[in-house]
């Protein structure tokens, strides 16, 4: 686009009618793009936000009002490509400049149709979502107003549909870079790229699909079991709850992330709960209370672990400090445990990352018949073994 052109005038239309106007840019809807409105807090990170499976259905409102500043690029996506229904800023960068920019957000929102709008109150709409809740809304042209006003009521949400359906790989692949001799299976409910980077520094990681039956993982021979983040309500996935049961006491430690935490926490017997308009963003306080330490975290979920049902089938071993929300567990008869923030933090802060030793040393344990041992693993890994980006960055 000319920097000159005045882009395209724009509405954000809510469910309860509210009316946003600004400037189109990404992909012009056709009509009207719908989704849930919810709002992230991270003051950077914009590509990995945009690009998490996690946010597939939904509408991500940046509360910081500065984005795009430093372009995108092909190293920084999280998975093959995107898959929220669109982006909502106050002001958008019309001439990135950073030595890693590659393309501009709005050039890489347009090559994979995704829509965005600019120039709206994103305090007003942030204000609004905390009173109200995350809420459907829909993104189009102005002089379209009532199509999108339409598209948002009609909008059904993320509440009751299986979205883990939309982004996780259709087939296994294989991520083997590490020097650990670790052999991991991960699930992928909608699994970060900055996520499989931490696992295979610990040697080779099969990939599967949503769908995959305990008896195809078990019969992998792994070390550990990984459950993935991804999008969505966590009671609609289908097959999953049934698969981790299927794995709870098969003597392979599992690890859980996010939506593979409140999967774990299904499996186990719990209740989920959605909440009000979740947790997006990279500064949540997290008390681990194994240790009595305190953790700025990176965030991205809308549902939670019923804190109360844990009783008498797993403990509580981290605890949300704004909300009080469940944010860890842990089943020691069923070598499990899982969190609900993301440790890899791509963005966010890495006070969380020794999760990845937990369970790395769990593996060790099964693999030395409960006796320590060490592991080793070197350097980084090859990122051309990770799922690449379909379309590029323009």
């Amino acid at each position: 686009m000319n920097m000159r052109e005045r882009r395209p005038e724009g509405v954000l239309v809510l469910a309860d009618g509210s009316v946003f106007e600004g400037e189109l840019f990404g992909a012009l809807p056709a009509g009207a793009a719908s989704g849930e409105v919810v709002f992230n807090t991270a003051l950077s990170g914009y590509q990995e936000i945009v690009t998490d499976p996690s946010y597939a259905g939904q509408i991500i409102t940046f509360t910081n009002p500065h984005i795009g500043n430093y372009g995108v690029n092909l190293t920084d996506f999280e998975s093959r490509g995107l898959f929220c229904r669109g982006v909502v800023v106050r002001d958008l960068s019309r001439r990135p400049n950073n030595r890693r920019s590659q393309a501009s957000l709005d050039a890489m929102l347009t090559t994979y149709g995704v829509p965005g709008i600019a120039g709206i109150d994103t305090r007003r709409l942030t204000r609004l979502i905390r009173d109200t809740g995350a809420i459907p809304g829909a993104i189009g042209r102005a002089e379209d107003v009532d199509t999108v006003a339409a598209a948002a009521a009609a909008e059904p949400g993320t509440d009751g549909i299986d979205l883990v359906a939309e982004v996780t790989t259709p087939e296994p692949y294989v991520v083997e870079a590490g020097s650990g001799g670790f052999s991991i299976v991960a699930y992928d409910f909608g699994i970060k790229r900055t996520i499989l980077r931490h696992l295979a520094r610990y040697g080779r990681v099969e990939v599967v699909p949503a769908s995959t039956s305990a008896a195809d993982v078990l019969a992998r021979d792994p070390d550990g079991i990984f459950l993935s983040n991804g999008p969505g309500d966590p009671a609609c996935v289908a097959g999953a709850t049934e698969a981790i049961t299927g794995l709870l006491g098969s003597g392979v430690p599992i690890f859980g992330i996010c939506l593979g935490h409140q999967l774990l926490g299904r499996a186990l017997g719990a209740e989920t709960v959605k909440l009000p308009f979740g947790h997006h963003g990279a500064n949540h306080p997290v008390k681990d209370l194994t240790t009595g330490k305190i953790e700025i975290t990176s965030q991205n979920h809308n549902f939670a672990v019923a804190i109360d049902d844990l009783d008498g089938i797993a403990s509580l071993t981290h605890v949300n400090l704004n909300d009080r929300v469940c944010e860890g567990l842990q089943a020691d008869e069923a070598d499990a445990f899982s969190v609900q923030h993301h440790p890899e933090a791509g963005p966010g802060p890495h006070e969380s990352a020794y999760l990845f030793e937990r369970f790395v040393h769990r593996m060790t344990m099964r693999r030395s018949g409960g006796e320590p041992s060490w592991f080793m693993y070197r350097g980084g890994i090859d990122d051309s073994a990770l799922p690449q980006p379909e379309k590029g960055v323009a």
